[in-house]
């Protein structure tokens, strides 16, 4: 699971790897950058967009000031991406009380990965 914000014009990225060996993070971590920064300029709000990569799926949105990527293979295809996108967005909304800004996403960061690690935990 991977989170994006936009801070002072410098794009972040806190990203959970689940079962990706360490040599190969800091690729996907440039990879998910680039693609955020290339497609997410002008995203509506929780609108959904698909891409892959070395046999895996990408699905990403926007929802406020936080760009949103799950990456997944396997049974865990798009559609499968899809629906956890939509748990982890109602999450952060949740959490947040409405869309986030990027202030609010950082003042509410805590409260927004206890949801997730619930998420992730219940999934796993």
């Amino acid at each position: 699971m991977v989170l994006g914000w936009r801070q002072s014009g410098v794009y972040h990225v806190k990203i959970r790897f689940n079962g990706v060996p360490a040599e190969e993070r800091l690729h996907w971590r440039s990879f998910l950058v680039k693609l955020g920064a290339d497609n997410l300029k002008g995203v509506k709000n929780e609108e959904l967009l698909v891409a892959s990569h070395k046999s895996v799926y990408i699905v990403y949105t926007v929802l406020g000031d936080v760009s949103i990527f799950v990456v997944g293979k396997d049974e865990y295809d798009e559609l499968a991406l899809a629906e956890v996108i939509f748990a982890i967005t109602s999450a952060v909304k949740d959490a947040c009380g409405k869309i986030p800004t990027e202030r609010l996403f950082l003042d509410k960061y805590g409260k927004i990965c206890l949801c997730l690690d619930e998420i992730v935990w219940k999934v796993s």
